[in-house]
């Protein structure tokens, strides 16, 4: 069966091709190759299936696409998708739930070991000659026997919670949703209000979706109320925190660090003030970004639309946010 699908998210030529490879050989995929809007319009109009990672679906994207019937996010994250305008039109939304988690975890950990022993400090200044070993022992610390505290714990926050076990950290968290007695026990973590999570964790890392209520919940207020010396991970979505008052607390040393893996706009700026700081760690929003997990996420996705496609019933609890149109007599055949 016949399907043309498009790839909103600007990809390398490499994992375009690896993208292609794994889809059903009888349908069309097109790619972006910018994120212009005039482009993405053009390339979203003849297409029956949108594909977005970062990419924007607006009321205008969804205008000059008529055939689209069903959206599948690359990925969980849903800011960028205009959900009332899905259901205005009756289209379908679903996400790759749990496939980028270990990447993700994998991403916060590396933040927190490289915050905590300044390994971009300390590769600049041996590179420029330097032997930093005495300073090293006095500003660096370890992981072993820290307090982690996880805003969210959903597949990520989980996973990365299986990940510390061996660090031998104590573990709270945070979340809407209070996990199952069992989850807790084998992942050795305990269930907090946010002010204990603030007070009590050495390193915060957040897990959350940006929603109105969770926009800037790490402002002023909660950054004062952490831990002095503790440690920020962000590998969610910027809006989470309040970059302003983060780097206020960064500069008066309230905040011993911060790992970054998004940005309240992306890119950021290159004079924006976290850049400034040698205590703050970066990446470019790509805590999911390996190579050898586009397979899985692209199986992953293919699946759920194939079986969309047939007109089969995906399970609610991990892949359907908006519900599927044509379900009853199956779609596009």
């Amino acid at each position: 069966m016949s399907l043309h699908v498009a790839c909103l998210d600007v990809w390398a030529d490499a994992v375009r091709r690896e993208v292609q490879r794994v889809a059903p050989s009888d349908w069309t995929l097109s790619f972006a190759q910018s994120y212009e809007p005039a482009h993405q319009r053009a390339l979203a109009a003849p297409a029956d299936v949108l594909l977005p990672g970062f990419a924007l679906v607006d009321e205008a994207l969804l205008a000059a696409s008529p055939r689209v019937r069903w959206v599948h996010k690359w990925g969980i994250g849903l800011d960028q998708i205009d959900q009332a305008a899905l259901r205005r039109r009756g289209i379908g939304l679903g996400i790759t739930a749990g496939a980028n988690s270990q990447p993700v975890a994998e991403l916060a950990l590396a933040l927190m070991l490289a915050v905590n022993r300044r390994l971009l400090y300390v590769n600049r200044v041996m590179r420029q000659g330097q032997w930093p070993t005495p300073e090293m022992r006095e500003t660096c610390y370890q992981i072993q026997g820290k307090t982690i505290g996880l805003y969210g714990f959903g597949q990520i926050g989980r996973r990365l919670a299986q990940i510390l076990l061996g660090f031998e950290v104590r573990l709270l968290y945070h979340d809407q949703q209070r996990a199952q007695p069992e989850d807790e026990a084998r992942l050795r973590a305990r269930a907090v209000g946010l002010d204990e999570l603030l007070a009590a964790s050495d390193i915060l890392s957040l897990h959350a979706p940006l929603t109105e209520a969770t926009r800037r919940v790490i402002g002023a207020q909660t950054l004062a109320a952490m831990k002095p010396g503790a440690v920020l991970i962000n590998t969610s979505r910027g809006g989470l925190v309040d970059e302003h008052a983060l780097v206020a607390a960064l500069q008066s040393g309230h905040l011993r660090g911060a790992g970054l893996d998004a940005f309240e706009s992306e890119p950021p700026a290159a004079d924006h003030p976290l850049l400034k700081l040698e205590q703050v760690v970066v990446s470019p929003h790509a805590g999911g970004g390996v190579f050898d997990n586009v397979e899985h996420v692209a199986r992953h996705a293919f699946s759920n639309i194939a079986r969309w496609q047939r007109g089969e019933r995906l399970a609610a609890s991990d892949s359907v946010i908006e519900p599927q149109p044509l379900a009853e007599s199956g779609a596009l055949k």
